[in-house]
């Protein structure tokens, strides 16, 4: 599946850095033309997620973006589809806690993968959680950031993700 443990003792999670290193870019008319949406499906629910941040011809923005947030029972998969352009600059799948402020995990994706499903509503410990789709930075652009698309989720019988977009 590609999620790993910690010693933090969460099942299929590996602990990483803070949120900061979601930063990213991309410009107001820009965005709005040319900012990918990700789409996120689950059950029966299929949605497209804005970024928050994006980097679009070496210019920065962020956007002022409310996360979505879906409920699914336990051990449902999770698809996330990417644009071409995501794909082949490289993207992985990063885990948060129910307040989008703790990076509690990071999902590896292949390089050129547009359709991610190698996680599932209980392959996160937290019965809420956001899972934010970030794009590999570019060093040259943006001052290396990249964008970040966030999604929360609500596992049947648990409680609901407070977070803020980053």
């Amino acid at each position: 599946m590609g999620v790993t443990g910690t010693g933090r003792g969460l099942a299929g999670v590996v602990l990483l850095g803070g949120l900061v290193a979601l930063g990213g870019c991309g410009s107001g008319d820009d965005a709005e033309a040319g900012a990918p949406t990700v789409t996120v499906q689950v059950g029966d629910q299929t949605v497209d997620v804005d970024p928050t941040q994006y980097c679009l011809n070496g210019d920065g923005q962020r956007y002022d973006t409310t996360p979505p947030i879906l409920e699914a029972p336990p051990d449902s998969p999770i698809t996330l589809t990417v644009s071409d352009a995501v794909a082949a600059a490289g993207w992985a799948v990063q885990v948060f806690d129910d307040k989008l402020k703790e990076r509690i995990g990071e999902v590896e994706v292949d390089p050129d993968t547009t359709a991610f499903d190698g996680v599932n509503t209980s392959d996160v410990a937290p019965s809420a959680f956001y899972l934010v789709v970030v794009q590999d930075s570019d060093a040259d652009a943006c001052n290396g950031l990249a964008g970040a698309w966030p999604v929360g989720f609500i596992r049947a019988g648990g409680g609901t993700p407070t977070g803020t977009s980053p």
